[in-house]
Parts: structure tokens; sequence; C-alpha cells
């Protein structure tokens, strides 16, 4: 590429931002260098006649970008400076690992860990289904690495991986070394190594969706429709929203006698509920609505206005906004504390936390996912401490790091392979119904009889548990409905999905972006209730689901004007 000729004393020097490109050819004395118009050194900033464009630089970064300061053009000819090659990049030494630390990581997630947790001594048979295991280990280590180590924030992708890699991955692998799972597998071995090769399948159909989404043409090139206009914050509404959450929240803390109850144990709130007449044997709709409204729309509200007070130095000086924002932080220390509440959705709650005060910091993203794995291998076994009261909590005596995750909690791969045991066994597929239920779950049994059961709890009844809170991972839900081929479907749009929601959520949440930018909140939160939607089962998760869909609803606005913004 040429370099302009002219001396320092005949042309001022145009500043070189990275991947600027420089005219070829060069410029006279006197004459003015020749620039893309609009930026800072264009025509109109210089009041000169506009000179002939230079050529767009065909590497990554080159030419002149969006404002004319030569940042974020596209990658050859033609190709319009905000497209998919510069959403959500990051290029700062600083948010970039070193390959001195990125080999490492990768290989411990795909090779060290696995292999150590796969030649630990124990009584599991070393048979297909082992080795399946160790390959689908391996390949969400793959994953999961790619996630950490990439350039563009990937929040919903990373928490798929980050669920895969260790609740179908690493914790079923210790438990086919040991030969010990926390839920009985009833069927026949062959039905495991299904559960298990179906599992594989499903994230091989997420990663084909994530590649459709990513050379998905743009709606420019094809002469489309434009992009849709991004949803804001209505500030009047989120005032409603805020006073609607301490209503709600109110009446749940009343109704389970006091904030004390909050800070005691599980097992207390589950008989307040009980005692509150809000939990009917029959079902659990009830519970589902006091305890959704009771808690979701408080977070959403904290959110929001969390996200105001970070992106907004006007908020800051607010008396009214520091006052409410505080407020909703300890309204949330009680109705959604670690103490009262699933360990699954206190994850959801900090995770959505997380990336709401650390919206653009690729380094915070990159930790969250690495420090991820640790949790879930240490701490999360352990985190049930506040299940029980006093009387009836009984601690896990372990002789092994990979125990726990043996005993507890990862039943994922398991409850898949008994599923498919009761499907095979003379129940069939059910082709939607479990779905329907699960859509529709706020239709009172009394109202539809034949309302389906949690799909967990429907295949704990027929395994004849005592304890029927069974997880139903996505996997088992899409193939008790749907069958391999319809599994395969479903998780090849989750994939889609995720790839176009986290391209839209890196351009979109920016430093410039507003603090009224709904998607900043929505992502994170969606992100971090992901693990539990994951998980499963439906049923149990559709509550809080559609809570927030209609707080969600009731605060966006297109509006940007003065009144209804937040600035």
């Amino acid at each position: 590429m040429a370099t302009d000729t002219d001396s320092p004393a005949a042309v001022p020097s145009r500043p070189q931002g990275p991947g600027t490109g420089a005219p070829q050819g060069g410029t006279t004395a006197g004459t003015a260098p020749s620039t893309t118009t609009g930026g800072p050194w264009g025509p109109e900033a210089r009041g000169g006649p506009a000179g002939p464009r230079p050529p767009r630089s065909r590497g990554r970064g080159g030419g002149g970008g969006k404002g004319g300061n030569g940042r974020g053009a596209g990658r050859g000819d033609g190709e319009p400076a905000d497209s998919d090659a510069r959403w959500g990049r990051v290029t700062t030494p600083r948010t970039l690992l070193s390959r001195a630390l990125s080999v490492p990581l990768a290989l411990g997630f795909t090779v060290f860990l696995p292999l150590t947790v796969a030649v630990q001594s124990g009584a599991g048979a070393k048979d297909g289904a082992f080795y399946l295991q160790l390959a689908l280990t391996m390949y969400a280590g793959a994953r999961l690495s790619s996630m950490v180590l990439t350039s563009r924030r990937k929040l919903l992708q990373g928490s798929y991986w980050l669920f895969v890699y260790m609740a179908m991955g690493v914790a079923p692998l210790a438990q086919a070394v040991l030969g010990q799972v926390p839920t009985p597998v009833v069927g026949p071995r062959t039905d495991l190594t299904s559960a298990i090769a179906l599992v594989l399948l499903g994230c091989i159909c997420f990663d084909v969706g994530s590649l459709l989404a990513r050379h998905r043409p743009s709606g420019k090139a094809q002469g489309g429709r434009a992009e849709p206009k991004p949803v804001f914050v209505h500030k009047r509404r989120l005032q409603l929203l805020t006073v609607f959450a301490f209503l709600c929240s109110g009446v749940f803390v009343m109704k389970l006698g006091g904030p004390a109850v909050f800070f005691s144990s599980r097992q207390e709130i589950i008989a307040g509920i009980a005692e509150a007449g809000v939990s009917a044997d029959d079902g659990q709709a009830g519970q589902a609505f006091l305890r959704g409204f009771g808690t979701v729309p408080a977070l959403l509200a904290l959110l929001v206005y969390t996200r105001w007070m970070v992106t907004s130095t006007r908020a800051r000086r607010m008396p009214s906004v520091i006052a409410t924002w505080a407020a909703l932080a300890a309204l949330n220390l009680v109705v959604n504390n670690p103490i009262s509440n699933p360990r699954y959705w206190f994850l959801t709650v900090m995770f959505a936390l997380l990336f709401t005060v650390f919206p653009v910091s690729a380094a915070m993203y990159r930790v969250a996912l690495s420090m991820g794995v640790v949790v879930a291998l240490i701490i999360f076994p352990f985190a049930d401490r506040f299940r029980y009261d006093e009387k009836n909590y009984k601690p896990v005596e372990t002789t092994s790091v990979l125990e726990p995750m043996a005993l507890k909690d990862y039943d994922q791969v398991g409850m898949f392979a008994n599923t498919i045991t009761f499907v095979e066994s003379g129940s069939g597929h059910f082709y939607g119904r479990q779905l329907a239920g699960s859509v529709f779950f706020a239709v009172p049994r009394s109202v539809w009889p034949g309302k389906p059961r949690d799909t967990g709890v429907m295949v704990g009844q027929w395994m004849g548990t005592v304890n029927t809170n069974l997880s139903s991972p996505i996997w088992a839900e899409l193939w008790i409905d749907f069958g391999p081929v319809g599994m395969g479907g479903g998780l090849l749009a989750m994939g889609y999905v995720a790839s176009r929601v986290d391209r839209r959520y890196a351009k979109r949440a920016t430093r410039r972006s507003p603090p009224g930018s709904l998607i900043s909140v929505v992502v994170p939160l969606v992100a971090g209730y992901s693990f539990i939607l994951l998980r499963g089962p439906l049923l149990q998760a559709s509550g809080r689901v559609a809570i927030a869909m209609l707080c969600l609803a009731a605060i966006a606005t297109y509006r940007t004007d003065r009144r209804t913004s937040l600035r």
C-alpha cells in the first residue's frame, strides 16, 4: 500500500488509527489528501472540495469506517461498515488472552480435565457408553474453550456450552468412572448409551444452527427489510414497574410471615407457602405465581436501574435514582437471596447482575465462563446448605473430589436415559403434549383435567422414586415429544437463535449505547436463566418466563424523546 509523499510542512498529518488505510499514489504540496467524506479529516470538516475517495483496504479493519475515523470497516470492497465483520469485536490488547494463556486453557478444558477424571480409579465399566461420554466431554470442552477465547462476547452460546460441559460432560463422566449416580438408571445400558449419543447429536445440531446464523446474508445484501429498530425502556413505565415490584414482593413477604423466614431455609419457605394456602394438592400454579411475582419484577427493576446507574453520569447524580436503586437492592436481598431460593435461580440473579454491571467487559466475560467451571466443580454441589433446616440437613461426606458430582445434582444424562426407557416401555412419544403443558402452564387442572405433569415428575413417578423433584434436560423434553428428528431440529433452532441474539447484543451493548437499551438487560437475564431452561423441566421454568415477558412488554418502547428515555 502506497503512503503519502507530502512533507509534514506541506500537509498536516492525518492521524492513523487502527486499521486506517492510506490512499494510494500520494498528493502534491498544497493539495488536500484523499479521504472519505464525513470524517474529521474529510472535505466537510476542512471546508474544501471533496477529493477522490481512497480505495478500501481488503484487510480486516481496513479503510474508512462509519464516521470517517478509519475504524470498523468491512473486510472487502463494497461491504458495509457495520457488517458482521465488526459486531462486538474486541481489538484492544487488554481484552485478548495471550497465546501463552489461551493454549493451556484450551488444552485444560478439552484434554487435561476430561482425561484426569477418566483415569481415576472406580467401579465403573469402561464400555461404549464410557468412551462416548468421554468424547462428549472433550467436544464440549473444545467448544467452551472457543467461547472463552473468542474476541466476541457470546452470552447465550457461552452459557449453553458451560452447562453442557459440566452437567452433561464432566459430571456424568465422573459418575461413569465411579459407577455411582445420583438418580438410578432403571433401563438397560443401551438406553444410557443412546442418551449420550443423542446429547452429542444435539450439540452438533446446535453448532450447525450457529453456523447457519453466522453465514446468513444481511438484509441489505438481499434487498430486504432494514435492521429492526432498537427497543428502549420507558421511564414512566419503569417507575410503575418499580411500584408494582414492591407491592408484589411485599405480598410475598407477608404471606410467608415476614422477612425473617427468607433467611432461614428453603424448607421454611415451602412450609410457609403451604400454610398460606396457595399450593394446591394437585398443582403448583398458585405457588409458581406467588414466587414468580414476588421475585421477578423486583429483579427486573433492579437490573434496569443498575444499568441506568452504570451507564449514565446524570443518573448517578440524581438522589431519586440512587434511593430507588438502594431500595430495590435491599428488596432483592430479601426475596432473591441464596438462602431462600434454589441455586439455579440465584445463579440467574448473579449472572444477570454481573453482565449488567460490566456490559462491555470482555475480560469479565472470560472470567465468568472460566470460573463457572470451578464453581460447578467445587462450590455448586455443596451450595444447598440452606435447603433444609438444622435438624434435617445432612452434610455430604466424600473421600474423592469426584464423589459430590456422582452423589447429587447432576442427574441430567441419567434422567434422559430413564426418559428413553419410559417412552420405549409403551408410553410412546407425546407429539407436543408436554410442550403444550409448559406453554399453557397457567391453566388450572380444574379447567384442564388432563393437563400434563412435569416431565421429570412423570418419569420419576413411573420409576417409583420417593423424590420426584428430578431434572428433565431440554434434550429429553424435545425427544419425548418429537423423537430424535424433532430433538435435532429443536437444538438446531436454538443454536440459530442464540447466535443471532448474541450478534445483536454485541452490536447494541457498546459503550455508546443509551442507558435505556432493553436488550442490554434482557440478554444477560436470559443467559442466566438458560441454566434453568436447559436443566428442566420446562413446566417448572415456564412461570417466571411468562412473568418476565409481561414485565418487559410493559416497559418496552420505541420512543426516544426526553420525556420517556432514560438519560
